[in-house]
């Protein structure tokens, strides 16, 4: 037998060459490094959309469900897309809009909000929206709800949305709930 397989059947230098395993497990470690720095400063760096005027709705205790609405803005010289959201206040969260069929408007699952570049979309009311399916909670006017919302560039953004009271928004035909009606 050869001297190097004696060694590993020996006692006591069966762990002779720890040492040298030891040291390409470290240099392994350190060739993968920069690449694991690398993929977090590429998803870092990505392009960051702008949310403004985020708010869920308010809805009576018990309710399963609510939905989320803003103001989403694509900063960036490139078109841009909205592929998933969630929350710890619901199970699960969509991304919604509605549609005409047969005369009734009909909420549907889509996979995706494309935001144009240098545009926004608003998700409101009656269109698209983040549907909060499975509340964990009750959400009364005035509480935060934390929002994740990622994109198809890896970007992903947390944001605290208030919830308010669908009440003070009715009747008001596009007007703030905070701005004076014109007078006849």
């Amino acid at each position: 037998m050869s001297k190097i397989t004696d060694c590993f059947h020996c006692p006591s230098t069966r762990y002779a060459f720890s040492p040298v395993l030891i040291g390409a497990l470290w240099l392994l470690a350190a060739a993968a490094a920069p690449m694991a720095f690398a993929a977090d400063a590429a998803v870092a760096a990505a392009p960051m959309p702008l949310v403004q005027d985020a708010y869920a709705r308010a809805v009576p205790p018990g309710q399963p469900n609510s939905a989320a609405f803003m103001r989403i803005i694509n900063p960036t010289a490139e078109a841009l897309a909205l592929v998933d959201a969630s929350s710890s206040v619901a199970s699960v969260v969509e991304l919604h809009t509605h549609v005409q069929e047969d005369g009734m408007m009909k909420m549907r699952r889509v996979e995706r909000i494309d935001l144009p570049a240098k545009g926004e979309v608003i998700l409101q009311p009656g269109g698209l929206h983040l549907m909060l399916i499975g509340l964990t909670q009750p959400l009364a006017a005035g509480d935060p709800v934390d929002l994740r919302l990622s994109f198809d560039n890896g970007a992903t953004l947390a944001l605290t949305a208030e919830t308010r009271s669908i009440m003070g928004q009715m009747g008001m035909h596009g007007h703030r709930a905070d701005q004076a009606l014109p007078e006849d």
